[in-house]
């Protein structure tokens, strides 16, 4: 597959789609990982004389009233300073002062369009794959990199639908999710755990049947944990349960029962607003209580089972990390394996985000920038994002 190594940059119009769909609350960027991740593609594009234009998407635009949270305004000021030069800012997705912009643009200059879903208030050109769209988008450039990674499980009109109409290549991001990724689908190293967390279980049983046939270990927290331990008859309390995955969950433990790892004990509350904890084994949550947290046993247990092992993929936090009260589990996990030897992928943007976070952004192998993408390609499913620049 061509990267953008392959191609002569010099006086071209490079249209790189990146990954911008940072989390942002009160109009401050939380996380800016995903920007960072792209700027060695961007810097080698202007290095090499080109002109870059940037297309992203940011959250999802259902109404009118979306676009004004939704602008990708806000990467321009965060993006200039990560650059060091002026950005310039399309507040179109399309039409004559977009061109113009493109048409007017020198050697080194970068341009980021406004967000692509944009596009999806009229009739979901954007997550549709539009034909025309990316017909449109294609005609603005001379090459096509792709270097979104968190896009590539989606045949959206900026990513399948412009590299169906233009030379087109991956950037250095999405190289390194694909090379490292691939690796652990081909030759993982023995020991090798896998821990998931998040709410359902549904959302991950195309993983977790993949997974469970290749790894030597399953660790199960988060939500979802919830789901298992209900299957094997404990009272679970008000904890999340996913309903339609009961039966599912018992065949898993049936199966491969001495694979799958789940917590001994967890931190109980009223509620993810309440600061009222209580440490509980599993077999004691009170009805009108709901897990939050893995407790210490738990985190024990955890811990001896990663010490037998060599590599490690995460993808889900082990609680509600988000607040203070029940981020133990997941820091406690992190802080161990930054200081084991095995060699450690996190995926998925919530997990992501905790590692950074909490301080851990340069103390693992690897932390993708995509959460389904990883998990599809991770399941053996074939990408339509990297699928339309290998055909």
């Amino acid at each position: 597959m061509k990267t953008i190594r392959d191609f002569d940059l010099l006086n071209k119009k490079v249209i790189i789609r990146v990954d911008f769909n940072v989390p942002i609350k009160d109009g401050v960027i939380l996380d800016d990982n995903r920007i960072v991740m792209a700027l060695d593609t961007i810097n080698y594009a202007l290095d090499n004389g080109a002109k870059v234009i940037l297309l992203s998407h940011l959250g999802r635009v259902k109404t009118l009233e979306d676009k004004n949270s939704k602008s990708l305004k806000i990467v321009v000021d965060r993006l200039s300073k990560l650059l060091n030069r002026k950005i310039l800012f399309s507040t179109e997705t399309r039409g004559n002062n977009l061109e113009n912009m493109i048409n007017s643009m020198k050697n080194g200059d970068v341009l980021l369009v406004e967000n692509t879903r944009f596009e999806d208030l009229d009739g979901k050109k954007e997550s549709g794959n539009d034909k025309e769209l990316g017909e449109y988008w294609a005609s603005l450039g001379d090459i096509f990199i792709n270097d979104a990674f968190g896009t590539a499980h989606r045949a959206h009109a900026s990513n399948v639908g412009i590299a169906s109409n233009l030379e087109s290549g991956i950037g250095f991001l999405m190289e390194k999710e694909l090379n490292v990724l691939n690796s652990v689908l081909n030759n993982p190293k023995r020991p090798y755990a896998v821990i998931l967390g998040g709410a359902k279980v549904n959302d991950k049983i195309g993983v977790i049947n993949s997974l469970v046939k290749k790894a030597d270990y399953i660790l199960i927290a988060g939500g979802m944990c919830y789901t298992f331990l209900h299957a094997l008859g404990y009272n679970i309390g008000s904890s999340l349960l996913d309903s339609d995955s009961i039966d599912y969950c018992k065949d898993l433990l049936a199966k491969y029962k001495d694979k799958i790892i789940l917590p001994v004990d967890n931190i109980v509350s009223s509620g993810i607003d309440s600061k009222d904890t209580t440490l509980v084994n599993i077999d004691s949550i009170p009805s009108d209580k709901m897990g939050l947290d893995i407790g210490v046993k738990t985190i024990e247990l955890f811990e001896s089972v990663l010490s037998k092992c060599n590599m490690v993929v995460w993808n889900g936090t082990l609680g509600y990390s988000e607040e203070k009260a029940y981020e133990v589990g997941t820091k406690s996990i992190l802080e161990y394996l930054s200081n084991s030897n095995c060699d450690t992928i996190i995926c998925g943007g919530d997990t992501a985000s905790a590692a950074i976070n909490f301080g851990y952004r340069d103390k693992f192998m690897h932390i993708s920038t995509g959460g389904g993408a990883s998990l599809e390609l991770l399941e053996g499913k074939v990408l339509p994002g990297i699928e339309a620049i290998e055909k």
